[in-house]
């Protein structure tokens, strides 16, 4: 445990391999000592080995993502079932790799596969990238001797979570980013185009139509208190991130109104099903006992309501009770999983059962999504014509009544 604390460093290396041919690369080692020492334990015979300068700027690229992990399992799963060896499939998967911290990764990982190391250890030096389900999964088909056909089903895992998880983004990301969009717009009008019309205004002689002054008033008011209202915005924004990291009740708070929100609340609900029975049939078709396939699935749930109910299952499961009538005394599920899962401990196929489950509720939270996405455009599209013409109609009202001045 306490060697895995150690910081390792890059070292990039030059020297011969047991056919005598020159070959470089570049290794991660606790020192230069251990640089070559791993060097040779591979049969190199190292001439030259020095540690990698960082860049200056500490720029390496893009980051590494969930969706780069499914690429990478998927890809390595691939090799394995075509035959190649471990090794040289991540030699194969390195060299089609672009995102220059992917590729360090994987040649990380390759290295300490190649001295000698398991593939999960070896993947386990990397938490941020693979988690203890991941670990523990590719741990069992190295056991069984069924890697390929782990990693398999680690990559189809992996990919049908990404796969829900980019549906929720997408139906997110448009709305915000057309209220953004409205708000700068907004902003704009009220700081740079009022004020142009309020000098106007003040030569009629005349009292303003009270729509038109009610938007003078609030430009004023953002022109005097726009820098503090943005402090306050970002101050916001900064103490809600830290309450929903560090106070759990909060975040708990957070997972049941999300529950409860309308329309959105039932594809959060949805997407939590289909995530706990991928998961679960995940593990327990890989030979993880049940138990521990509930431990893990209950921190992969997503959402602390779910997560503390899959938790009292697994705590019921433990003591004797079966896993229909766990799942059905917590009340949250619904009666479709309740239904195959009895269904699945009758006949012994409680991972394939699972596993249809899972395919429904992912259809569901698709066409949920495509749904939501059809009827938020043309609503938003309503409301930033209300703000933006609204504001416009209001400067261009006092002009339209000038013939009653004049």
């Amino acid at each position: 445990m306490a060697t895995s604390a150690i910081k390792n460093d890059i070292f990039t290396w030059s020297g011969t391999d047991k056919s005598g041919h020159l070959s470089k690369g570049e290794i991660e080692a606790a020192s230069q000592a251990m640089a070559k020492a791993q060097l040779r334990q591979q049969g190199i015979k190292p001439k030259t080995v020095r540690k990698k300068a960082k860049p200056l700027f500490g720029g390496q690229g893009k980051p590494i993502k969930p969706a780069d992990i499914a690429i990478f399992t998927r890809q390595l799963a691939t090799m394995l079932k075509a035959g190649v060896p471990l090794v040289q499939s991540f030699e194969i998967v390195e060299d089609g790799v672009e995102k220059p911290k992917m590729r360090e990764l994987v040649r990380t990982i390759r290295n300490d596969v190649a001295s000698g190391s398991g593939l999960a250890p070896s993947l386990a030096k990397h938490p941020r990238h693979f988690d203890d389900l991941f670990c523990s999964l590719v741990g069992s088909g190295e056991d069984s001797g069924t890697l390929e056909v782990m990693l398999d089903r680690v990559a189809t895992y992996k990919e049908k979570t990404e796969q829900l998880k980019a549906k929720i983004r997408k139906a997110m990301t448009y709305p915000s980013a057309v209220i953004c969009v409205a708000i700068v717009v907004c902003a704009i009008l009220l700081i740079k185009v009022v004020p142009v019309f309020a000098n106007t205004f003040q030569s009629f002689g005349s009292e303003l139509p009270a729509f038109t002054q009610f938007v003078m008033d609030i430009s004023d008011f953002v022109i005097a208190w726009w820098f503090i209202m943005l402090v306050g915005i970002i101050a916001i924004i900064f103490a809600f991130r830290e309450m929903k990291l560090r106070s759990v009740a909060f975040a708990e708070w957070l997972d049941r109104l999300a529950l409860r929100a309308p329309v959105v609340g039932g594809i959060v609900h949805d997407a939590i099903i289909a995530r706990f029975s991928r998961t679960l049939a995940t593990t327990f078709a890989a030979g993880v006992p049940l138990v521990d396939a509930l431990n893990s699935t209950a921190g992969a749930a997503g959402n602390s309501v779910y997560a503390k109910a899959i938790r009292r299952i697994r705590d019921d499961v433990t003591t004797g009770t079966t896993l229909y009538n766990s799942i059905k005394v917590t009340g949250l599920f619904p009666n479709m999983l309740l239904q195959m899962v009895s269904i699945g401990e009758e006949s012994g196929a409680l991972d394939e059962m699972l596993d249809k489950v899972a395919t429904h509720y992912e259809e569901a939270v698709d066409n949920a999504v495509d749904s939501l996405s059809s009827l938020m455009e043309p609503l938003i599209m309503s409301i930033l014509g209300v703000l933006v013409g609204g504001l416009m109609i209001a400067m261009y009202l006092p002009i339209f009544m000038l013939g009653s001045v004049i």
